[in-house]
């Protein structure tokens, strides 16, 4: 039998400088952390790159969480405030390392004091030269600007800033990979999650969504902009799409012991291609493991000329 450690206990864990502690408490939060980002930006790239800028930042300053049992809510504010910077600084790039720098006063205390060093040294490895030196340049070295920065590598500033970028995402992206190392639960509850989706899909298109809807929360309540409602509303909504011809189908899942995102696309009729708005979210609360609250969005698509 696995146990598997609270919260408080990997926060603990991480603050001792488990950084596989740190990656399996974000894939655990993920699905929250993208609900916030969400809901402030919209459905686009920018989400997953505010939630790889949050993941790096929660690295740096897990030591700075005085309540290990507000994780959740602390990486959700962090993940608000990134998404803020984003709006009012388009061109803020992730990984803004500036207690990392070498010349700055609390960086060594900062890593050293949770044991990570080591880890980050190890990640920044992994990276392809051509993405190394930029990310070592602007956050270990006095060469921060991104003029200096493209001068040393005889790359356009564009180049520097894509680099950046691509050396933050591949960062965050092997932090949380090493919840795998420790613990396979989120893995798990992620398939298990999509799954159902998938499962509740296919009940629809054969006319049994209403019996999928019966299993879940009594108190369930979907909204999607205006509109409210409970269990007849969800089913009739469904039906009445089924009915003109318009099918979803699962492109991506989030979850967590009480969130669960699905990403779907909406498939219109060849007669009616603009039936419906071409993706939709399904952002779940649930309550004892069944959907309590859902809140549906509809991306809103760029057309370029």
């Amino acid at each position: 039998m696995i146990v598997v450690p609270s919260d408080v206990e990997l926060v603990f864990s991480a603050k001792r400088g488990t950084v596989e502690a740190l990656g399996l408490l974000l894939a655990r939060h993920e699905a929250g952390m993208r609900a916030v980002a969400l809901s402030i930006l919209g459905y686009g790239p920018d989400v997953d790159d505010v939630i790889q800028d949050a993941s790096l930042i929660a690295l740096r300053r897990i030591g700075d969480l005085r309540d290990p049992a507000a994780i959740g809510p602390w990486l959700k504010m962090i993940v608000r405030n990134e998404c803020r910077m984003r709006l009012r600084r388009p061109q803020e790039i992730p990984f803004d390392g500036a207690d990392l720098r070498a010349g700055d006063a609390g960086p060594d205390k900062v890593i050293e004091q949770h044991a990570l060093r080591d880890w980050i040294w190890h990640a920044m490895g992994e990276l392809s030269p051509k993405l190394r030196l930029p990310l070592m340049l602007r956050h270990f070295t006095g060469v921060t600007s991104y003029d200096q920065i493209a001068a040393a590598c005889e790359v356009p500033v564009g180049t520097v800033r894509s680099r950046l970028n691509q050396a933050s995402a591949k960062l965050a992206a092997a932090l949380q990979n090493t919840a795998e190392q420790a613990h396979d639960d989120a893995a798990k509850l992620t398939v298990q999650r999509r799954n159902e989706g998938i499962e509740t899909l296919e009940a629809a298109e054969k006319g049994r969504f209403a019996e999928v809807v019966a299993g879940w929360s009594p108190r369930m309540e979907l909204s999607s902009g205006p509109l409210r409602g409970g269990a007849d509303f969800v089913i009739r909504g469904m039906d009445g799409d089924l009915a003109d011809g318009v099918r979803q189908r699962m492109r991506h899942t989030v979850a967590s012991k009480d969130v669960t995102i699905w990403e779907m696309d909406m498939i219109n009729p060849p007669d009616d291609p603009f039936h419906c708005p071409p993706a939709v979210v399904w952002l779940m609360t649930l309550e004892d493991g069944r959907p309590s609250r859902i809140r549906l969005i509809h991306p809103v698509t760029t057309v370029t000329a």
